[in-house]
């Protein structure tokens, strides 16, 4: 397995990508990143190929289906498979979305919580167990979302920092969320963003939208990254440092040099800002904390 520290620009690992990336990987690409569901347990050549690149490479595992929000019963099960799966390949890092994603099954969708102080307590509760059976911290994500649940009793911002602060995590920002949610809800990205507890950013995310005809723009992973996104992650490089940053590209996909050049312009403004002294915003946690 790889034991390098993860550190600067990375890419989502697809298996649309493999049959490049076993050709030859971008320069840029400093780590990958993965969502454990689909690769845990796998035999075969699927297993395989990731062994290639886990012991080239540093991994991240980012989950799509953990549901931490969510009314149903944690999965244990899974979250023990992970934690198995992450110490076979060497990945110290865990995140996952703050939302829920089933009911009597899985709904393939990441929706939106209520922001209660109810929800607060529940979710902050389900994290806890989630980090007692992985024996380490996790990083939860701002999400994007289409329809606000009604009942709010806080803002947006001050539920995700309530919901980290009880549950002791660590925050994954996802500037391109926070981009879509500012251009649908009608609120300055920037003033959302620093309103967060960064001192708690662990990882980031930065991807590409798609805006509809009629003005909604929806969180596809599907397009390249505008300007207003990269200038929201150097904005807060600014104020958490060039923390390890993840470009996330799920469908209609370039190709893999084009991806390269996308993940250089991340590496760009990583190197931009290691000769910045960050804003007071709270110190970032190092890589020794994040698995404490």
């Amino acid at each position: 397995m790889n034991t390098s520290p993860l550190t600067g620009s990375g890419l989502g690992f697809r298996r649309e990508l493999l049959p490049d990336l076993e050709q030859e990987v971008p320069t840029s690409v400093d780590f990958f990143e993965l969502a454990p569901e689909n690769w845990a347990g796998m035999g075969g050549t699927s297993a395989r190929q990731l062994r290639a690149f886990t012991e080239r490479y540093p991994f991240v595992c980012h989950g799509l289906s953990l549901s931490l929000g969510g009314m149903r019963p944690l999965d244990r099960e899974l979250l023990r498979q992970i934690r198995t799966f992450m110490g076979i390949h060497g990945i110290g890092l865990y995140t996952e979305h703050l939302s829920w994603s089933n009911d009597e099954g899985q709904l393939y969708d990441l929706l939106p919580l209520p922001c209660t102080e109810e929800a607060v307590r529940w979710t902050a509760a389900r994290i806890r167990q989630a980090q007692e059976e992985l024996g380490q911290r996790i990083g939860v994500e701002n999400a994007s979302y289409y329809v606000a649940p009604p009942g709010a009793e806080m803002s947006e911002v001050e539920f995700i920092r309530a919901v980290i602060e009880e549950a002791d995590c660590l925050l994954h920002l996802d500037v391109n969320n926070i981009y879509v949610n500012s251009r649908n809800f009608g609120f300055d990205p920037l003033a959302f963003m620093e309103a967060l507890p960064l001192e708690r950013t662990c990882y980031l995310h930065v991807a590409g939208h798609y805006t509809e005809p009629d003005g909604l723009v929806i969180d596809t992973h599907g397009a390249q990254v505008i300007d207003p996104v990269w200038q929201l992650l150097k904005q807060a490089y600014a104020h958490v440092g060039p923390l390890p940053t993840c470009l996330e590209r799920d469908f209609n996909f370039p190709d893999l040099a084009e991806l390269g050049r996308e993940v250089a312009i991340i590496a760009g403004y990583q190197a931009q800002a290691r000769s910045v002294k960050p804003k007071p915003a709270g110190r970032a946690l190092g890589a020794r904390e994040l698995l404490s």
